[in-house]
């Protein structure tokens, strides 16, 4: 199963939570202790246990571009996966 890493520009996020709904596993949540340069509440990653699959939503929803997001695949799942989704 693919694993995601998230990247957020907290000094660009103006805290509109977008992303906070979007997100299915609901890793991200607004850092409410917490102010940017701009003076907004930015996004905040929370996933301890790493349930982010990388599925991208947060980033697309953005309307600022500030997430970036990595899609980590296990080599073991590439190996087994690859050939079948190449169509060999």
């Amino acid at each position: 199963m693919a694993k995601g890493r998230v990247v957020i520009d907290e000094v660009r996020c103006k805290g509109c939570a977008l992303c906070t709904t979007a997100c299915p596993p609901g890793v991200l949540t607004m850092a409410n202790d917490q102010l940017n340069a701009r003076g907004y509440h930015p996004v905040r990653l929370v996933d301890p246990e790493g349930h982010c699959s990388g599925c991208g939503l947060c980033a697309v929803i953005c309307p600022d571009a500030c997430i970036t997001v990595y899609r980590v695949v296990s080599c073991q799942t590439s190996a087994v996966r690859g050939p079948a989704l190449a169509g060999v």
